[in-house]
């Protein structure tokens, strides 16, 4: 499903892609196979970001979300491995636990602030 809007939460054991339109959700999660907390490189999973940044592709604007630093490591990752990645994140936000649904509502209240803010003021 290539969709404008995108949000990923994301901790160091698995990321929940949530790609969406007015009508439509489409979930994808992402499990690293590393079974210690991120304590460094050396113990992360090499195909963990790798498998994050294809799922979004084809997207327009990717709200990250999560919990701790793993959102910042991606963000900096996409921006060394994935560039076209990295430039269509536009925030990186702290979000505890929240269910899909839950994810999904807070992104479109997100995204359409951020799109009207974004908005040519001689268009609307």
């Amino acid at each position: 499903m290539t969709t404008f809007h995108a949000v990923v939460w994301l901790d160091s054991a698995q990321a929940h892609v949530l790609m969406f339109d007015r009508e439509h959700v489409e979930a994808q999660r992402i499990k690293s196979r590393s079974h210690h907390k991120h304590q460094g490189k050396d113990s992360a999973d090499p195909n963990y970001f790798p498998g994050i940044a294809a799922a979004l592709a084809g997207t327009h604007e990717v709200l990250l979300a999560g919990p701790g630093a793993t959102r910042t490591e991606f963000l900096a990752w996409c921006t060394s491995h994935q560039p076209l990645v990295a430039k269509v994140i536009v925030d990186n936000v702290a979000a505890d636990h929240p269910s899909d649904a839950q994810l999904v509502a807070m992104a479109r209240q997100y995204f359409k602030r951020h799109d009207n803010m974004a908005a040519d003021p001689t268009q609307v």
